[in-house]
């Protein structure tokens, strides 16, 4: 499982010109699946990003997590992100999870998600969704499990 992790000041989703999702300060997680990927990875994945120390302390250090300063996440399923582009000019799709087992396993940590923290909102699975942000630093982590 891939989670491209970005701090924002700001994030939001929106789908048919109706915004479905926002947060404030926070982090926008942007998911890609793969075929091997289980719950397993899931939990994993969630643990770290409700508890990556990502955000400044009293000091200006990484030392915070969003758990800590009580920050939103933005989690958004992209399926690009298990793409194969180690050659060639097009990416490959042949390592990313199908469509209905990988929105089977966002559902389940979206769920894992609400149940462990408040401040939790969603993309939409499948949708053509636009993703606005105002990306904090920059900080951009990509974390695999």
């Amino acid at each position: 499982m891939i989670g491209l992790v970005q701090r924002v000041s700001w994030a939001k989703v929106v789908v048919d010109d109706q915004t479905i999702a926002q947060i404030d300060q926070g982090i926008l997680v942007l998911l890609g699946m793969e075929k091997s990927d289980e719950q397993q990875q899931a939990d994993k994945l969630l643990h770290r990003l409700l508890n990556y120390r990502i955000f400044a302390d009293a000091e200006d250090k990484m030392n915070l997590s969003v758990k800590d300063i009580k920050g939103g996440v933005l989690l958004v399923p992209q399926f690009t992100l298990a793409a194969d582009t180690k050659k060639g000019l097009r990416p490959s799709f042949s390592s990313a999870m199908p469509p209905a087992e990988a929105e089977e396993l966002f559902s389940y940590l979206l769920k894992q998600s609400r149940s462990s923290y408040d401040k939790i909102a969603s993309g939409q699975f499948g949708a053509d969704m636009k993703v606005s942000l105002l990306n904090d630093g920059p900080v951009t982590f990509s974390l695999n499990t």
